[in-house]
């Protein structure tokens, strides 16, 4: 038995092809983020994905050694304040020693949302491998594991674990189950086009929404040729060409993503 054909006006053939293009065009520019940057990424039990850029081996070491400096400073103040206090005073300066070494970066890491001092001068911070903040058992068992990194001496085991990994990862990382991501700051909206916002014509079909939507949101990225052709294609549905179809198009697009006062 034939099947049926499902025959489209040929009025919605530009709409589909403009909408085509700028999905090829947007899956074209994060293919090539992906293959550019480092980026690590995870799924959901709820089936959402997140990602991350990874730090690599030099921002990690420049932190460390920021973190090594503040350490630094701290015990030197501390042997000057207890220089005249005879035993008791090295006592108490080789246990801050300790703890300075070892808990130090468990703090900072649990309290601090993964960022010690140093990690924080350079955007980093340390994340469970499902990027979620790190605990206390991972934090501790992957600075523990230091010692183990430091081997033979300067961390080479460390700086050798981390530049042959997929995911920059030394040892404790390994045991603990972390990653060293960047901390994304606070980024701006997307800058939409300076034009007034326009209800769209009843009957909008879901599809033709999109690919309105994605032209507005991609104004600053596309070129002004560019941004012309795709709203060549979309004629059909505005009934003019030329700038005023684009306006029209991006005034749509606007209202659609809420705007509704005029500039």
């Amino acid at each position: 038995m034939a099947l049926p054909l499902t025959v489209l006006p040929l009025q919605r053939l530009p709409l589909l092809f403009a909408h085509t293009m700028l999905q090829s065009s947007r899956t074209q520019s994060e293919s090539e983020t992906n293959r550019l940057d480092t980026l690590y990424g995870t799924e959901t039990p709820e089936g959402i994905d997140l990602t991350a850029q990874l730090a690599g081996p030099v921002p990690r070491i420049l932190a460390y050694s920021v973190d090594l400096f503040y350490r630094s400073l701290i015990l030197l103040a501390l042997a000057i304040a207890l220089a005249f206090a005879d035993r008791a005073g090295w006592g108490i300066w080789l246990l801050t020693s300790f703890f300075l070494e070892w808990f130090y970066p468990v703090f900072f890491e649990v309290f601090k949302g993964g960022q010690t001092p140093g990690k924080k001068a350079f955007s980093l911070a340390v994340v469970n491998d499902n990027l979620t903040p790190v605990t206390w058992s991972a934090s501790i068992m992957r600075n523990l594991l230091r010692f183990a990194d430091f081997l033979p001496f300067g961390y080479c085991t460390g700086i050798l674990s981390m530049t042959c990994s997929r995911h920059f990862q030394r040892l404790g990382d390994f045991a603990a189950g972390t990653i060293v991501v960047y901390r994304e700051r606070h980024k701006d909206g997307v800058a939409l086009p300076d034009v007034s916002p326009a209800p769209p014509p009843r009957g909008l079909k879901l599809q033709d929404q999109q690919a309105i939507v994605s032209l507005t949101e991609r104004s600053s990225e596309l070129s002004s040729a560019r941004q012309q052709e795709l709203a060549d294609l979309l004629q059909p549905l505005t009934g003019k060409s030329g700038s005023a179809g684009l306006q029209q198009l991006q005034g749509i697009g606007r209202w659609l993503l809420g705007a509704r006062r005029e500039k």
